[in-house]
C-alpha cells in the first residue's frame, strides 16, 4: 500500500491462516496503535519484477527462517495461541541460562514477570512479560535470535501462564 504507508497486505497460505490471524490480531496494540485486520479486496500480494525498486516496502516471506508455521500438517499448527503475555520459547541450547534470556529480554526493553524452564525439557521455557503489547513486540523482535551453538530461538505465544 504505497500511498497508505500505516496500511499493509499480507498473504496468508490459506482462508484458514488468514482468519486465524485477523481473529488473533485484530484489536492488538502494538507500537502505541490498535491493529485491524480485515480481508482485502486483493487476492494476492503483487511482489515488484526483477529490477523494479520496491523501496523496500514489499518483503516475500515463504522461503524465511522466520516462518514458523510453513509445513502444511506440522504439528506446529497445534501451537498457534491468540497474543498473550506469556511466551514459549524453544530451541534453548544446554550453555543458555535463565540469567542469560531473562537479560536478553530486558535488553530488548521487556520487563520481565516471571520466567520457568520446562522442568522435562531445558531445551524450552515460559517467560512472563508485563504486557500483552510487550509480548507481541518481543517476539517481533527476538523470535530466531541467534543464541550461538547453531541455535535460534524460538518464540510463539503461549496458551500457558507461569
Amino acid at each position: 500500500m504505497f500511498n497508505k504507508k500505516e496500511n499493509a497486505l499480507v498473504q496468508m497460505a490459506d482462508a484458514s491462516q488468514a482468519q486465524l490471524a485477523m481473529n488473533h490480531l485484530s484489536g492488538q496494540r502494538l507500537y502505541g496503535k490498535v491493529l485491524r485486520a480485515t480481508l482485502s479486496k486483493h487476492q494476492s500480494v503483487q511482489l515488484p519484477r526483477e529490477g523494479q525498486e520496491d523501496q523496500g516496502l514489499t518483503k516475500d516471506f515463504s522461503n524465511s527462517p522466520l516462518h514458523r508455521f510453513k509445513k502444511p500438517g506440522s504439528k506446529n499448527f497445534q501451537n498457534i495461541f491468540p497474543p498473550s503475555a506469556t511466551l514459549h520459547l524453544s530451541n534453548i541450547p544446554p550453555s543458555v541460562t535463565m540469567d542469560d534470556l531473562k537479560n536478553l529480554f530486558t535488553e530488548a526493553g521487556c520487563s520481565v514477570k516471571a520466567f520457568k524452564f520446562f522442568q522435562k525439557d531445558r531445551k524450552m521455557a515460559l517467560i512472563q512479560l508485563a504486557s500483552v503489547e510487550e509480548a507481541i513486540q518481543a517476539l517481533i523482535e527476538l523470535h530466531n535470535h541467534d543464541l550461538g551453538e547453531n541455535h535460534h530461538l524460538r518464540v510463539s505465544f503461549s496458551k500457558s501462564t507461569i
